[in-house]
């Protein structure tokens, strides 16, 4: 009876070494797909819309100074459901944070918004984008100062690129800024996630002196602002 059950439980080792061994080689076959794409490595730049989980999406590339403030901003809109940090717009290939802030790889700190068209449209982030930055100061944001923390919009398509166009226009024309509007209108080209530090950086720093004295106030005057648009927690 010993001898039986032994071998029976040799038998049903070999069976889940058997079984395990094809779980694995069927996770290599994956990991080795040839018809993977570079959107699904990092750094790599988001579609200007594509489909995940039956969900059509769209994305929005905005530079408005320090992407720690902008990023903690558009995390807050009901149908936003991805903002990352990052580089855009530059020469240099997947720049680093040091590198960007030598001033010569030619890139801003920009966010790339995924959202959800069917609960905020393009033209919403646009009115949440002037409201919650300067965009009269040419290659500065308070006391951030270089090309990197310029004001600028890249658009991922050619409604895009007309609907910034038109509202840069019209908040000109109404005088609505003291100053002419120097925000950059350009064709998305490039996007660069910035250093995984940098990601949720207010939701993961939120005492730190900076997120305190700088990105706090801006949030609290940007919750009363657009109080109908936030998502709800």
């Amino acid at each position: 009876m010993d001898t039986l059950k032994s071998y029976c439980m040799k038998l049903l080792l070999v069976i889940t070494n058997s079984l395990m061994g094809l779980f694995a080689l069927a996770a290599c076959n994956n990991n080795l797909n040839p018809n993977k794409t570079m959107s699904n490595l990092p750094n790599a730049a988001t579609p200007a819309a594509y489909t995940e989980n039956s969900l059509k999406t769209d994305t929005a590339t905005f530079g408005t100074g320090c992407f720690w403030c902008t990023e903690a901003v558009f995390q807050e809109l009901e149908g936003v459901l991805k903002v990352t940090s990052g580089y855009s717009g530059g020469h240099v290939v997947n720049p680093s944070y040091e590198q960007v802030c030598e001033k010569n790889t030619g890139h801003a700190e920009v966010i790339q918004v995924v959202y959800d068209p069917s609960k905020i449209n393009f033209d919403e982030l646009l009115e949440v984008f002037w409201q919650t930055h300067d965009p009269t100061t040419l290659d500065k944001q308070g006391s951030d100062v270089g090309p990197q923390y310029r004001s600028v919009i890249f658009y991922h398509n050619e409604e895009q690129h007309r609907k910034a166009e038109k509202y840069k226009a019209e908040l000109d024309k109404s005088g609505a800024f003291d100053k002419p509007i120097v925000t950059a209108v350009e064709p998305f080209k490039n996007f660069y996630s910035a250093e995984k530090y940098h990601q949720d950086y207010y939701i993961n720093n939120g005492s730190a002196p900076y997120c305190y004295y700088v990105i706090r106030p801006k949030l609290e005057k940007f919750e009363k602002l657009f109080k109908n648009k936030l998502r709800h927690k």
